[in-house]
């Protein structure tokens, strides 16, 4: 080895001790996404609870709603659909009636064999007819000794009567007939007039009675 040589390896000794260590490795890169999943704080589970909750209650009652406005709109296309035919038995009943009503009381008292068992049909008939009619949601009121209700009822006359209130029905001539809790057909009555107004407390009697009213 020459002399330059070992100068050379000496000289790069020397700056090789100078320089000291060489720079550290950078760390490893780091995902955005997983540092926030990191340091996310874990949710409240009362509060998840609570929320998971109240959209059940609000979801059963959504459908609850549903259900009955379902039913509801059921039930008047079912209504609709016997109104028309509940018209026509209307007027069947009605044409028993008036052949009942044409029978006098002494013809029906001396009524015997055939007359006596053909009144006694149509009496049965009528009373089958309006069953059936009440079983289909049909039924017939008589609104007598009642307080006048436009609503239910159509004034055909007035009766000049002082010994009842005024604005009372004092007469039918038809019954009315009501299909669920709707007006199929109103009564025609007779209405009275010039007696005592009815008081707070004969309107609150007449509204039980129309509520309680007996079929005829």
């Amino acid at each position: 080895m020459t002399k330059k040589t070992a100068y050379a390896e000496e000289e790069a000794a020397r700056s090789a001790e100078t320089a000291g260590p060489g720079p550290e490795p950078a760390p490893p890169a780091v995902d955005a996404a997983s540092a926030d999943v990191q340091a996310a704080p874990e949710p409240d589970q009362a509060a998840v609870a609570a929320d998971l909750r109240d959209k059940l209650l609000r979801t059963l009652a959504e459908m609850e709603n549903l259900r009955k406005r379902t039913a509801r709109e059921v039930g008047d296309a079912e209504l609709r659909g016997i109104a028309a035919f509940a018209r026509d038995m209307i007027g069947v009943a009605d044409n028993m009636r008036r052949a009942l009503d044409a029978v006098t009381p002494e013809v029906r008292a001396s009524a015997q064999g055939a007359m006596k068992a053909l009144i006694e049909g149509v009496e049965l008939t009528e009373r089958e007819l309006l069953k059936a009619l009440e079983k289909n949601r049909v039924r017939q009121f008589n609104p007598l000794r009642e307080k006048f209700d436009p609503n239910l009822h159509q004034a055909i006359f007035e009766v000049p009567d002082a010994s009842v209130p005024a604005g009372s029905v004092v007469q039918v001539v038809q019954p009315g007939y009501l299909l669920g809790d709707r007006v199929l057909r109103p009564a025609m009555v007779g209405v009275s007039k010039g007696g005592p107004r009815a008081t707070p407390a004969s309107d609150a009697n007449n509204d039980n009675a129309r509520a309680s009213a007996p079929e005829s």
